[in-house]
């Protein structure tokens, strides 16, 4: 069966462009704006090797390669660069005008012992906390980059272990809420408090957290990066990119494999979200790649500082779990607008599109058992159990466009839920195609517009508390 709305937008949205890409630019002056605007000179070159680092996979080498990024920073900048060979390392951090190069035939190998990561301040899934810092980091750093097309692998096994023994502890006990945040693993790439900073060419293995962390930055471009998650087991957690209450960032020419989100937005968790209060804003993500993962492209579920002008194109998911994905919580907050999503193709993607402000329960709502009343808590089990009002809490998603999107081979084609309270408004779909096992359903939603929308499906459409009616289904 194949059924098709009858609702078209008065004037759509791509009215009189000859394609979805033909209407962006003039519509979204501030894409020409993302992205780094400098890059570090490298006429001065320092090597690792220089300063005791040995690449036998066995020598520890994180003293000498923090003194060669010292001593480049120390020098006003340059590029810090390997000899062939396997580095094995902690956490390292990269200062001002500094290139940090891993070139082909290189590999830095993360050490598997979490006190070789110095607790740094940070924020972690939405909370800011005392946490262990990334295998690579720069925090407060401008004018910088990493590149080179060598391999970071952060040999995230033990930590995958570590964060599954602990739920089976934690679970029973009513504490999932909180094990993510007491289960201690490193990202990969950590820039934080950062500006003008590129990371490029690289590949990036198996981290034991979130992969590459883009947190409080401004003028940052990441460009044909390759991350991949899932040797050795399916690690959990393990984000591909997440963009965390920043501005200005440009994502493009990456292939992203994990076992969590692909290409991700986020702004903040609950009371401490809502106290920051910092927007994800002006991002651009094109010319992707997502194959396993949770997300194609994500918003959420930390929407506590809001979301907002968000463009994706030209993107790829193949047998990507979620497609484009859109979660909150009625603790989070925040809104979500002004997400433009076109020229996408997605294939055997299990859910091409979903709306969700009831995300995941168990995770989402803390809850403090009997056991732990009137016990001296941890800072981070404070923030977590703060209450907030429904007037804080309670997310809104709104004008979030759809252009030249095509899904095939999908399980459920849209799964699509507001609330009652927070109805999810001015939604348009031009040029939008789903084809799948079962259509799906979409409820409390306002203002929807469609031009040339269609879902392919055995079944039609679920439509209830919205103020427009089901499509007609027509064979």
């Amino acid at each position: 069966m194949r059924i098709k709305f009858a609702i078209i937008a008065a004037a759509a949205l791509v009215a009189g462009c000859g394609s979805a890409s033909d209407c962006a630019a003039p519509e979204l002056d501030w894409i020409q704006s993302v992205g780094a605007k400098s890059y570090p000179a490298t006429e001065k070159v320092f090597c690792v090797n220089d300063y005791g680092a040995v690449g036998d996979a066995l020598t520890d080498c994180t003293e000498a390669i923090q003194q060669a990024l010292d001593a480049c920073a120390g020098s006003g900048g340059g590029r810090v660069t390997f000899r062939p060979g396997i580095y094995l390392t902690g956490s390292v951090f990269i200062g001002d005008n500094t290139d940090f190069e891993i070139p082909r035939g290189t590999m830095l190998a993360g050490s598997q012992d979490i006190d070789d990561y110095r607790n740094i301040r940070t924020r972690v899934a939405g909370v800011e906390m005392n946490w262990p810092a990334a295998l690579i980091n720069m925090t407060g750093v401008k004018n910088s980059a990493i590149s080179g097309q060598g391999v970071i692998n952060g040999r995230g096994k033990p930590f995958w272990d570590k964060y599954w023994n602990m739920r089976k502890e934690y679970d029973p006990r009513g504490l999932r809420w909180i094990v993510d945040y007491d289960c201690e693993r490193p990202r990969g790439i950590l820039i934080s408090d950062c500006e003008n900073v590129t990371v490029r060419d690289i590949v990036l293995y198996q981290p034991g957290f979130w992969s590459l962390h883009i947190l409080y930055s401004s003028y940052i471009t990441v460009d044909n990066v390759i991350i991949s998650n899932n040797i050795e087991g399916r690690g959990p957690s393990t984000d591909g990119i997440d963009i965390d209450s920043s501005h200005h960032i440009l994502v493009q020419n990456s292939d992203i494999n994990c076992n969590d989100d692909n290409f991700c937005l986020k702004a903040g968790r609950d009371s401490d979200g809502l106290r920051v209060n910092r927007p994800c804003e002006y991002v651009v993500i094109r010319n992707c790649v997502a194959g396993h993962g949770d997300g194609l492209f994500t918003c959420g579920s930390e929407t506590s500082g809001s979301i907002r002008h968000i463009a994706a194109y030209d993107m790829k998911g193949l047998g990507t779990k979620y497609g484009l994905r859109f979660k909150s919580t009625c603790q989070r907050g925040g809104t979500i607008e002004d997400i433009h999503l076109w020229n996408i193709d997605m294939q055997g993607v299990r859910d091409p599109f979903i709306i969700d402000l009831n995300w995941n329960p168990a995770y989402s709502t803390s809850r403090l058992p009997a056991e732990y009343e009137g016990k001296e808590l941890p800072e981070h089990w404070v923030k977590m159990l703060a209450e907030v009002s429904p007037e804080q809490g309670t997310p809104k998603f709104r004008d979030i466009h759809l252009r030249n999107v095509k899904a095939t081979g999908a399980g459920t084609c849209i799964k699509a839920v507001g609330i009652e309270s927070s109805t999810v408004d001015g939604f348009t779909f031009d040029n939008v195609s789903f084809e799948g096992a079962a259509a799906g359903s979409l409820k409390y939603a306002r203002d929807w517009s469609f031009s040339d929308f269609s879902i392919e499906a055995p079944d039609a459409l679920t439509v209830e508390n919205c103020n427009f009616e089901a499509p007609a289904a027509q064979r």
